[in-house]
C-alpha cells in the first residue's frame, strides 16, 4: 500500500468525496486508501463515521489536538443568578426541613414522656 504524506491536512471537499466514492462504489478501506492516496484505514474509517453521523459539514469541523479540560465556559449572567438563587432556596429549604425533622422528633419524645 502507498504511503501518503505524513501528518497532511485533507480539505472537506477531498474528504466527502472519498467517502462519496466508497460508498457509490462499494469500495473497501484499504482500496479507498490505494486509491485516494491516504495514509491509513482507520482515517478514512473516521471520515466515514463523520459522514454518517454529522453529513458532510462535520468535515467542516476542526477536530486536531486533544479537546479542551481548562476552565469551564461562563454562563450567561441570566442563568447564573438563577442558578445562585435557586441553590440558596434550596440551602433554605434544607435547613427548614432539618429544623422540622428536629421539632417532630422533640415532640414525640415528649409525647412518649408523657404517656409513662
Amino acid at each position: 500500500m502507498p504511503k501518503g504524506v505524513p501528518n497532511k491536512r485533507y480539505t472537506p471537499e477531498f474528504k466527502e468525496q472519498v467517502i462519496k466514492t466508497m460508498l457509490e462504489e462499494g469500495l473497501g478501506y484499504r482500496e479507498t486508501c490505494r486509491r485516494f492516496e491516504v495514509n491509513s484505514r482507520d482515517q478514512i474509517k473516521s471520515w466515514e463515521r463523520i459522514y454518517l453521523e454529522e453529513g458532510p459539514e462535520g468535515f467542516r469541523v476542526e477536530r486536531r489536538g486533544r479537546g479542551s479540560t481548562g476552565r469551564p465556559k461562563k454562563l450567561p449572567k441570566e442563568v447564573e443568578e438563577d442558578l445562585l438563587a435557586e441553590v440558596q432556596r434550596l440551602r433554605a429549604e434544607n435547613e427548614y426541613l432539618k429544623n422540622l425533622q428536629a421539632l417532630v422528633l422533640e415532640d414525640e419524645r415528649r409525647q412518649r414522656r408523657k404517656r409513662r
